[in-house]
């Protein structure tokens, strides 16, 4: 877990936080079509659901309503990056901390399918990648910035080193 999916997960954390950072607090509901979640609520959806993933791997069962909801205090973007910072400090430590016999053992996904333990580290990351770049496809027309995510993008254009 920790030389395969630890670094990966602590890399994709800073990007999420970026995105979610690049959400305007004035335009938290906004959302591209009325069957689509508005921008804080799929910003909390992708935080939530790192945590509660992460939590779910460690105690070896997921209780999504235990271990990934945010509180009702949460109302603004800085509001759910302290939540998301704090959380995810503890459920990350618990992950890393994860014996291999506990993450070899069969874990079901409330009926949906049953996987060993350790896969579902894996679909926490794709989820989480598919949610983001959904969020990401929010921040131009609600007047934001999208901010590098895998590699420079038209606001945040890549670095590229200085030529020896």
């Amino acid at each position: 877990m920790n030389t395969v999916y630890m670094p990966q997960i602590h890399t994709e954390y800073k990007t999420t936080r970026r995105v979610i950072e690049a959400v305007p607090a004035d335009k938290t509901g906004w959302k591209p079509d009325p069957r689509s979640m508005g921008a804080l609520e799929l910003a909390s959806h992708i935080a939530s659901s790192d945590c509660a993933f992460m939590s779910g791997i460690a105690n070896g069962k997921f209780d999504f309503a235990a271990d990934g909801t945010v509180p009702a205090s949460v109302k603004t973007p800085a509001d759910l990056l302290k939540w998301y910072d704090e959380t995810f400090v503890k459920a990350s430590a618990r992950l890393a901390a994860t014996k291999a016999d506990d993450l070899a053992r069969m874990i079901d996904f409330h009926g949906v399918w049953t996987m060993p333990a350790v896969a579902f580290a894996g679909f926490m990351l794709s989820h989480a990648i598919h949610h983001r770049g959904q969020l990401s496809a929010y921040l131009r027309p609600m007047g934001a910035k999208v901010p590098s995510i895998y590699g420079g993008s038209a606001d945040e254009p890549m670095q590229m080193p200085a030529q020896a």
